[in-house]
């Protein structure tokens, strides 16, 4: 499995930790009771209830390892960050082609877009990561090249 850092925040580790008890109490138990209901109809074979309870079966236990692996790489971003340097946990106003914009960067677990918290693994994230109050930017996006000027860190 992937042992890269997971960057997240206090809370957004404890989302995923409920994520993880309620999924491994809860989820889990649950279909393992379907599982032993549909088994109980007899032929497997053309039991539609069965197959449709070893696929979400296979989900939760997907899920369970990525929470898993996620929750034992976590990174928990330091919330008293520099205002001199963008880092992950910054949130960045910058000058662009759409005016003024803000970004709060997370980590890639976290990230929202249309909400303003970009991954520090995107085009943009990975552009301000260690950049200054000042500093002009260009972002090679899909879309095309992309300037910025930082005008604020917090």
């Amino acid at each position: 499995m992937n042992n890269k850092p997971t960057y997240i925040s206090r809370d957004g580790l404890e989302k995923l930790r409920r994520e993880l008890e309620e999924m491994v109490s809860m989820r889990r138990p649950e279909i393992a009771q379907r599982i032993h209901d549909a088994k109980e109809h007899g032929d497997l074979s053309e039991n539609a209830e069965y197959e449709d309870a070893k696929n979400e079966q296979a989900f939760v236990e997907g899920r369970i390892q990525t929470l898993e692996a996620l929750i034992k790489n976590a990174t928990i971003i330091d919330e008293h960050h520099s205002i001199e340097m963008v880092q992950i946990g910054s949130t960045v106003k910058v000058d662009g082609p759409d005016g003024k914009e803000s970004f709060t960067i997370v980590g890639s677990t976290e990230a929202r877009p249309t909400e303003g918290r970009i991954s520090n693994e995107s085009p943009v994230g990975r552009a301000l990561l260690g950049r200054k109050k000042g500093e002009k930017i260009t972002v090679r996006v899909p879309a095309g090249d992309i300037s910025y000027t930082i005008v604020g860190i917090s």
